[in-house]
């Protein structure tokens, strides 16, 4: 089968669990997983502290939440090809955006937000389901 299965997280214990779902089912199709975190700017800022030089890029900090949710992964699914990703965006278009781009043929969120008021205005999940050009599974997470 085609396709990779997305997931996205954002350092979150319920991501998390939507993350492990998403793997589960990247491995019983036989295919790939990306994990995607967004970020909302493509900032970069030097910050100089007496000699000490710090260099914070917000696509830096993103790639380096989605490895570390990789990496955990990677520890129950050894033999899964998981790929980190940073996307620019809001969560639901980033998502959305990376499916679009790598020919994702799923999509697994958590369900964090469905609930009261937020599934009124519009969560991430409720935003993905509409505008995917794929198939979405919405994890219960919480």
């Amino acid at each position: 089968m085609a396709g990779i299965v997305l997931v996205g997280v954002d350092g979150s214990d319920t991501a998390q669990k939507a993350a492990q779902r998403a793997a589960s089912i990247a491995q019983g199709l036989g295919v790939g997983l990306a994990v995607v975190t967004a970020h909302a700017t493509d900032n970069t800022e030097v910050v100089r502290i007496g000699r000490d030089t710090w260099v914070m890029d917000d696509a830096e900090q993103a790639l380096k939440l989605a490895e570390h949710s990789a990496e955990l992964l990677r520890q129950d699914y050894p033999g899964l090809e998981i790929t980190p990703v940073a996307a620019l965006g809001k969560p639901q278009d980033a998502l959305v955006e990376e499916a679009e781009r790598s020919g994702a043929q799923m999509i697994v969120v958590g369900n964090v937000g469905m609930k009261g008021l937020g599934r009124l205005l519009g969560s991430v999940a409720t935003s993905v389901a509409h505008h995917a050009p794929c198939d979405v599974l919405i994890a219960k997470t919480s």
